[in-house]
Formats: structure tokens, sequence, C-alpha cells
């Protein structure tokens, strides 16, 4: 801009902010400004109050009766306009509140238990939470998710009342409607359910059975957001009994079975609907935001309801923890939410391991002390077979030298003659070279029971110990940013990692492993510490206390076993002539018939 441009610019300027100084009004004139505006106020008043606003009124409530009449020819069209209300059932355990939009569970908050930061624990709430009926009446797709029920006490039968309870209705006309009577005893955690539609069979289409919509989202509850998701799913029961759940995120349709129950299942907490006549038919997903990081997972269920005689269709909820013996109370099998592992693994906790955590339980002790006292009695039950295997690898650590001379003799040009001359020599000193291998081949489905034991156990939740705040989730000692989604060290885990290195390390000079075997044991500590890393410090610290254990048994076995008499038996049964009657053990068999299979190779190809 040039000189004079810039002038006017700026003579501009001034002169806009001296009018408003110049010309803005007193305080005089603002106050005067006021009472006219109150003096208008008062006479709009006093005209609202003239007999003019009764005929207003008056036409106001014939458009008002007009739109009614025609709300009232669409079906359930009077129930598409109303105002949301809550209502809220509380017992001990349980405060559910419900809205009359929809007639839903609209949140439940469980009274004894917080999240892992100590807030109110809320398994969902909100409008992302939906719970209703769908049909068709008079061809046209009615769903009571969007409509308003009403809610009342007067239309409940003693029993009801005795247990707190209220009924939703959804009217259609005076004597025509459906009623969701929820009733909540005085402890406990479920909330029955009884779905009466009155009067309405000839408006609704297919009313034999009902179609039931049930989503929710689920709110974050435990420390760790990706172990949460992992654990949360949709879990259900069938009638034959069978439990089952999907896997991952993904949607699964049941119409062979009917379904008892179905579970919307958190990690340590579940909203559970049970359906005394079972649902015929089920569609169930799940769905995860990755980008929510207030809510794990979001869950749906599509479900068809029978009917009883008197057109009913009772149900409950439960909301509450996955405590084994809680689920187990409630009845219905609902303890089978619990993920105790698949096949035999779930018969080893639920039959085994289980109740001897629950014995444990009853004398109030710390859970670390507990944890401590059960890998005591595992190691005091296994170690028979601790015992042998450490024998059986004392005798091939004294049978070695003669295996290295017999290596030097035939070399390794030739494996297939060298291990024949090893099973010789295994034959005549009497010596089962896998001896050491299925002792602990036994003990590895209880090994492995214990990695989905307790992860699952509700019971460790919020449980602190040493260090640990909570056995139910990692103890990080370290945080910094994430490294291949990695955030943190756990601490225990990392002693367990150590500890089975060292155990690694003293268990080659038992066994007198070489070469590539010696170096593969220590490859799984350090998988060990990447994958267990957040898991349950309860885990770590357990497998940590097994090392420790087992550390002490080989020391005392140690002191049991003298090589120099076993190396004295080896000789003796060397001497002893081979007994043509005594029949080969399977493996032998198997392994001189693999032996000659391999030495036919080399023939067949020269042919």
């Amino acid at each position: 801009m040039d000189k004079n441009t810039v002038t006017g610019f700026i003579l501009i300027v001034l002169i806009m902010a001296g009018s408003y100084f110049l010309l803005r009004p007193s305080d005089a004139q603002l106050k005067k400004e006021q009472l006219l505006q109150d003096s208008i106020k008062r006479a709009a008043i006093l005209k609202a109050s003239t007999p003019v606003k009764s005929d207003t009124a008056k036409k106001a409530a014939v458009v008002t009766a007009a739109a009614d009449s025609a709300l009232a020819k669409i079906p359930f069209g009077v129930a598409t306009v109303g105002t949301e209300k809550f209502i809220t059932l509380e017992n001990k355990e349980l405060r559910v509140k419900l809205s009359t939009k929809g007639g839903r569970v609209y949140s439940v908050e469980l009274k004894n238990y917080q999240t892992f930061d100590k807030k109110p624990l809320i398994l969902f709430d909100g409008d992302n939470n939906h719970f209703g009926l769908v049909f068709r009446a008079q061809d046209k797709a009615i769903s009571t998710t969007d409509l308003y029920f009403t809610p009342s006490t007067q239309n409940l039968t003693v029993a009801e009342k005795d247990s707190g309870a209220v009924t939703m209705r959804l009217n259609y006309s005076a004597t025509q409607y459906i009623d969701y009577v929820y009733s909540l005893k005085g402890t406990g955690f479920k909330v029955g359910l009884n779905i009466k539609p009155t009067g309405l069979d000839n408006v609704i289409a297919n009313s034999g059975t009902l179609n039931l919509n049930w989503a929710a989202s689920l709110h974050k509850q435990e420390k760790d957001m990706k172990q949460e998701r992992q654990y949360s799913t949709i879990w259900y029961l069938n009638t034959d009994n069978d439990d089952s759940h999907l896997s991952g995120d993904e949607q699964k349709d049941i119409n062979d079975k009917k379904l008892s129950w179905v579970s919307f299942k958190q990690h340590f907490f579940s909203s559970i609907l049970i359906a005394k006549q079972g649902f015929s038919k089920s569609s169930l997903a799940t769905s995860t935001d990755t980008s929510d990081h207030s809510d794990i997972k979001q869950m749906r269920a599509s479900l068809s309801l029978a009917r009883n005689v008197d057109g009913s269709a009772p149900m409950e909820f439960y909301f509450g923890p996955n405590r084994f013996k809680t689920l187990k109370a409630e009845g219905n099998d609902l303890q089978k939410n619990v993920d105790m592992g698949w096949g035999p693994l779930q018969y080893i906790n639920r039959i085994a391991v289980l109740p001897v955590f629950n014995f444990l339980d009853k004398f109030g002790l710390n859970y670390g002390i507990i944890i401590l006292a059960l890998t005591i009695i595992l190691k005091l039950v296994l170690s028979p077979l601790t015992y042998k295997s450490y024998l059986s690898m004392a005798k091939m650590r004294v049978l070695k030298p003669e295996m290295d001379e017999i290596k030097g003799k035939v070399g390794d040009d030739n494996p297939t003659l060298l291990q024949q001359e090893y099973l010789k020599l295994y034959k005549k000193a009497g010596v089962n070279p896998l001896g050491g291998c299925l002792p602990l081949l036994i003990q590895m489905p209880i090994v492995i029971a214990f990695f989905r034991f307790f992860p699952s156990l509700f019971e460790l939740r919020g449980q602190s110990f040493l260090w640990m705040h909570d056995l139910s989730t990692y103890d990080s000692v370290i945080s910094f940013a994430p490294i291949f989604g990695v955030d943190h060290i756990s601490l225990m885990c990392l002693l367990m990692t150590i500890s089975t290195l060292i155990y690694t390390y003293f268990n080659n000079q038992i066994s007198g492993a070489t070469g590539q075997m010696k170096y593969i044991g220590y490859i799984t500590p350090i998988i060990f510490l990447v994958t267990l890393n957040s898991y349950p410090s309860g885990l770590n610290y357990y497998y940590f206390l097994a090392n420790m254990l087992t550390f002490a048994q080989q020391y005392i076995i140690r002191l049991m076993v003298d090589d120099k008499k076993i190396h004295a038996q080896i000789q003796e049964n060397k001497k002893k002539p081979e007994d043509p009657k005594k029949k080969k053990s399977g493996f032998q068999a198997r392994m001189e018939e693999m032996m000659r299979q391999q030495q036919q190779l080399p023939a067949k190809k020269g042919k």
C-alpha cells in the first residue's frame, strides 16, 4: 500500500474507536432502557392472563387432540412421543437404572466393586445400549427400543411387589399392551424380566415367538485394555449343556440348537441373559473399535424367544463377577462362563486345581501365600515324576563317555549306524533314552492348565502381594514409549525369565546336553519374557515359584542319587545275558524298524 492508503486506513480506525467511546450510552440511559424492557415483559404477562389466552389454549388442545388421533391410527403411534425418565432398582449388590425409552435396562452398577482406577464399576450405560422386541404390526416394522413405556407398580403380583419390581408398559390401546416386568431381590446379582404381551395376537405378526435385539458397548474396567479385549467375547450355553464362544470379532448364526443363555462376557464381569424356554434362533456378533479407549467391545445378539402357554416370556439377567463359585451358586450352569481352558485342561482346573485353591482360600491368607502353598502341593504331588526324570537324565549322563566312544568309532557320516549302536548300548545298560522326557511330558498339561487358570481367576483381581499391587494384571517396574507394542517391563516376568535361564543351565549340566540341544533351552525363556510380559503377575509369580521349588527338589534328589552307583548298576546290566523272551519296548521296536527302513533306502537307490 502507498502512503495515502495507509494514512486513510489509520484515520478510519481512529474514527471508529472514537465513535465507540463518544457515542456509547451512559449508565443512566442503560438503566432507562432496562426499565422499558421490564415494562414490555409485564405487559406481555398481563396480556397472557386475558381471556384471549383461553381461546389460544383451546385451539392448542384441539391441535393436540388431532395429532393424538392421527398417531392413534399408526400401530403404537402414541408411544412414539414422550419424555425419557429413569427408575432405579437397587439391592445390596446392584444399582439398576431403567429407562422409559425402550423400557430397557439403561445402566448397571456393581456397588461392591470398582474399576482398576477406583471409580464406580458400571458395566454399560447410555444410548449405545439397546434392548427390545422387533416385530411387524399391521405391515409396519416396529422396534420397541424407539418407543416410550409407562412405568407402574400397580400391575404387579404379590411376589413381584415383595421382591421390589416395576412394570414398564407399552400401550397399543386401553386393553392391548406389552409389559416388561422387572424384579430384583434383596440380595444377588440376578434381575428378573418377564415380557407379557396382552391382547395383541391379532396385531403382531407371528406372535408365537418374540424376536429380541440386545446390544451393549462394554466399558473398560481393567488396567490393560489389550488383555481385557482378549478375554472379552460372547459366551453361550445350549440346551445340550455344551458351552462355546465367539473367537475374536465375528458373527455367528445358531439355528440348529436352542441356547439356554447368552453372555456378554468381559474379563472379570458379565451381563448374561437367561431364557427359561430357551432361544430357538440366535445371531451373535462382536466388534472392536480400536480407536475407542473407553469401551472394550461392542456386542450384539438377535434372539428368537419362545412364549409360555399364557403368552409370557420369562427371563433373567445376571449382572456380576465371573467368580466360579458365585456363578455356580446362581444356577443354570453359569460357571461355564469362566474359561478354564480347552479339552482336558478345563477338567484339570475345575476338578483338581480349583478345589485346592478354594480350600486354601478358606484360611483367609494373602493370595500370594495361597499361590505359594498351591505350588508346593503341586510339586509334592509331582515329585515322583520329577525324581524319575532326574534319575533317567543321570543315567544318560553316566553313559555319555561310552556314547562319545561309539561316536568316535562310527563317525558322524553314518547317522543310521550310529543310532543303531546307541540303541544297542541303551538295551544292554537297561536305559530308556526317553525316560527323562516322559515325566516332563506328563506334567505339561498341568503347566498349561495353570496358564489358563490364573488369568481367569477372579479372586486375584485387586489383590496385592509384595510390590505387586494387583495379581490379576502385570506389575510394570519400567514404563517407556511403545516399542513393537510393548510399553513396559514386568518385574515378576523378568524374575521368572532369569530363574528359567538358570534352571536351563543346571538342567543341561544334569542331562549332559551338547550341541544345538544345549542352546535350544535358552530360547524358550526369552520367548516367555516377551509373551508373558503383559500377563497377570500372579501367573508369572507361580512360574517363578515353580522354578525355585524345582531347584530345591533337584538339590535334594542330587544328594540321594550317586552317579558311581548308577554307573556300577549299568555295568552289571551290561554283563547280564540278553533274555530272548523279554519283549521289546514299543520305542525300541519302532526305532529298530526305522533304522532298517533307512538302511534299505540306499540299496533301493542303487538299483
